[in-house]
Parts: C-alpha cells; sequence; structure tokens
C-alpha cells in the first residue's frame, strides 16, 4: 500500500512521505533541511524504529523509517508526522546555534580571560601540593603509599 500525505503543490511547505508496510519513507532536498538536521531527527527516532539513510539524487537524502513491530496506517502517519516535526526542530536548533555562536564565544572568552585573580588550574594543584597530607586523621590510606610492613 502506498500513499502521498500531501496533495504535492508547488513550493508547498508539506513534507511528502510514502507509506509501504511497515515503513515511511521520506526524500528529503538539502537545500531545505541541512544534513545536520537529518542526522540529528534519525538519531533521536533510533529507539522507535530502524532507520535507512540513502543517496537517491545530489542533494537530496532519503530516509526510511521502519517500525519494529507492526503499525497501523495511521500510525505510521503519525510517525511520519512526529519525524517531520523533529526534522523542523533541528533545523531550528542548528539556525539558533548559528546566531549564538558569537554570543557563546564572547561569554566563553569573557569567563577564561578577563579575571586575572581567579584561581587558575595552576594555582590549585599548587595549593594541593602546600597541603601536608602527613597526619590522617581518619586513618585513610593513601594507595600510592608504600605500606609500613613492607
Amino acid at each position: 500500500m502506498s500513499a502521498d500525505n500531501a496533495e504535492g503543490t508547488e513550493g508547498s511547505s508539506e513534507l511528502l512521505f510514502d507509506l509501504d508496510a511497515h515503513r515511511v519513507t521520506f526524500a528529503i532536498d538539502e537545500e531545505i533541511y541541512p544534513r545536520d538536521a537529518i542526522y540529528g531527527a534519525s538519531y533521536l527516532f533510533l529507539d522507535r524504529c530502524y532507520l535507512f539513510l540513502g543517496r537517491p539524487a545530489d542533494k537530496t537524502v532519503s530516509v526510511q523509517l521502519r517500525t519494529k513491530s507492526a503499525a497501523t496506517e495511521d500510525e505510521l502517519v503519525a510517525l511520519a508526522g512526529e519525524f517531520a516535526n523533529e526534522l523542523l526542530n533541528q533545523v531550528v536548533r542548528i539556525r539558533v546555534g548559528q546566531a549564538t555562536s558569537r554570543i557563546r564565544e564572547y561569554t566563553l572568552a569573557k569567563a577564561f580571560f578577563s579575571d586575572p585573580g581567579r584561581s587558575t588550574i595552576d594555582a590549585l594543584l599548587a595549593e594541593l601540593d602546600a597541603e601536608e597530607l602527613d597526619e590522617d586523621p581518619l586513618e585513610i590510606e593513601v594507595p600510592w603509599e608504600k605500606p609500613a610492613d613492607g
């Protein structure tokens, strides 16, 4: 059994898919949905179904979702809708990440390099080296020390 979910109008924002037995198949245009978004959406469906990716044409990725158990046509249509929504979610995540990358870089640079008075890893290691570890009131053995008996 094969069915299309959209009327196929040119410029339609709907993501077309085919239904077949226990499968939903998409042909996704990489100019609309970047490959990283396709991979991200696919990854989130790994626990629910088997995924098969292919390259039927240049700039096109085919995604086949095969259910792990028997599924009705309505369940397959719901699965296709969930995948389409997750694909859009991944596109938005990528675009927000790109739009805010300079802010994240600035924030990290400020956190790491703005206050020279903060303790650095070297300063913390020097503090640890300066501490006295000879006395152990809780009698906790230090594994790198040799026992007194031997």
